[in-house]
């Protein structure tokens, strides 16, 4: 480890909040200072609402609150977030669609502890803008698989995922907004961290290591086996290292001070036991000292091992992860979750969705080492190298409780309704409450990415209706949480 100095006292309250297991999910207990005080809000944002070039909204695969924004009057906080879709809708293949930013206008009502009986009304998310996301040069980038093109590296610029038609391709996960309006946005494709102006020009891009970077037949290829209309399938189907095929940097968040970015790899590497649901559980946190925001530095790196559940038949499964809150540059909250269950598939019930912490305080750094080159996994066949300790993980909030969620008229499971939580759950972000009593207490806004599942779609230039009638709402969960220390670091 590279940072024995480095002793935040959150790391404290971790260590002691892990050892006092079991854990706080479902209830209001505290244990080592931090606190989940459950559900107090929901909202949505209905799936036939289209944004203002009259497409479908994408609803929020990342968001980031604007907290100069965060207001509080008489028992109602206003202000604003960010929310940012993916690549478009694309349940038969990736479209032409241009990638962009929402703008959501927010008025927050919190609901009384242990109220019932709520409309989900807690919550009123208005959108009020969207801008599209441009290459360096200002031209249209696209949601479209790159498949097997490249664009060069050229300057300051590396190699870069392109698609056929020659624009840059973005699968969006995840947002940071920076104070002057510019922002970090992480994608699966690259997988890539770009940096966007407040206008959205691409400004510069960071490449993670080469462990990371997808591989097929001895070349980058940045294929996520997602062709659009008319292309062929990558050949191979799968990278034969680095990221699996839609498993790039799912998560991302800046640390409270503004000193460090970090991004999480979705799942492991294909080396790394990727190539299978149930061994890629060993996943990367890249630590970036974000000093220069045109030249993200490598600072540190952990393996992360995902949570682990049986699914209905009792096989091992491992829960990806979908996204993180950054606590410390030692510590951060990650929401995990199964897949193929909720409204919108086939499936009723979760099995996982829970939001972890995550201290890598005693974890193994990596950067710069070995592992980071392809041939030389950290986790061969899903089995942990003896020489790593990995970062530490302690369930918090589990999303899937119905007695919580009953509070609000949702559930999780049976009947596969319009109030069953849809299937993924992908954008998280912070906002204090704003109370001088409270001065470690947050809300945790969590959102959905809902797929684009409309029954009255419009996007690039065409109608769709999603299959089986899905019809899935943009929702968003609020907790109140308390986080100790967090508005000092």
């Amino acid at each position: 480890m590279k940072h024995p100095h480095r002793t935040a006292s959150l790391g404290v309250a971790l260590a002691l909040f892990t050892a006092l297991t079991p854990a706080l999910a479902n209830s209001t207990a505290t244990a080592g200072g931090l606190v989940n005080k459950g559900l107090v809000g929901v909202g949505r944002i209905p799936a036939a609402q289209r944004d203002k070039f009259g497409e479908t909204f994408g609803s929020g695969s990342g968001m980031a609150i604007d907290t100069s924004s965060w207001k509080h009057d008489v028992g109602t906080y206003k202000g604003s977030l960010w929310l940012l879709p993916d690549r478009g809708y694309n349940v038969a293949g990736t479209t032409d669609y241009r990638p962009r930013l929402n703008t959501i206008g927010i008025e927050f009502t919190p609901a009384a502890a242990g109220a019932a009986g709520q409309e989900q009304t807690e919550v009123k998310a208005t959108l009020t803008d969207t801008m599209l996301l441009t290459d360096d040069k200002g031209a249209d980038a696209t949601g479209l698989d790159p498949l097997s093109d490249v664009r060069a590296a050229v300057g300051d610029m590396p190699m870069l995922p392109a698609a056929t038609n020659g624009k840059l391709a973005l699968d969006n996960e995840a947002i940071v907004r920076l104070p002057d309006g510019s922002m970090f946005i992480s994608d699966e494709y690259g997988p890539n961290i770009y940096r966007f102006s407040a206008q959205g020009r691409l400004l510069s891009a960071t490449q993670p290591p080469a462990a990371l970077v997808p591989m097929r037949k001895g070349a980058p290829n940045f294929s996520s086996d997602n062709p659009g209309p008319g292309a062929a399938e990558p050949d191979p189907k799968d990278p034969e290292t680095g990221r699996q095929n839609n498993q790039g940097l799912e998560g991302m968040a800046m640390t409270p001070d503004g000193k460090f970015l970090i991004a999480v790899l979705q799942s492991a590497t294909r080396q790394d036991g990727g190539d299978s649901g149930s061994t890629r559980q060993n996943t990367r946190a890249l630590v970036y000292d974000a000093s220069d925001l045109a030249h993200l530095k490598l600072a540190h790196e952990y393996v992360v091992p995902l949570p682990v559940f049986k699914d209905a038949k009792g096989k091992t499964k491992v829960a990806a992860q979908s996204e993180i809150v950054a606590l410390s540059d030692t510590s951060f909250l990650m929401l995990a979750r199964d897949s193929g269950n909720g409204q919108g598939v086939k499936g009723d019930t979760s099995l996982l969705r829970q939001i972890f912490v995550v201290d890598v305080s005693a974890a193994t750094d990596i950067a710069g080492g070995p592992f980071d080159a392809a041939d030389k996994p950290v986790a061969p066949k899903g089995v942990l190298d003896p020489s790593v300790t990995p970062a530490k993980l302690t369930p918090f909030i589990d999303i899937n409780d119905n007695a919580q969620l009953n509070r609000f008229g949702l559930h999780n499971g049976a009947p596969n309704d319009h109030n069953n939580l849809s299937e993924k759950w992908e954008a998280m972000s912070l906002a204090s409450v704003l109370d001088p009593k409270l001065p470690d207490d947050y809300f945790l806004f969590v959102a959905n990415d809902n797929d684009f599942l409309a029954q009255d779609g419009f996007q690039v230039g065409a109608p769709y209706k999603a299959d089986d009638g899905a019809n899935v709402d943009t929702m968003f969960l609020v907790y109140q949480v308390t986080l100790p220390g967090l508005a000092k670091k």
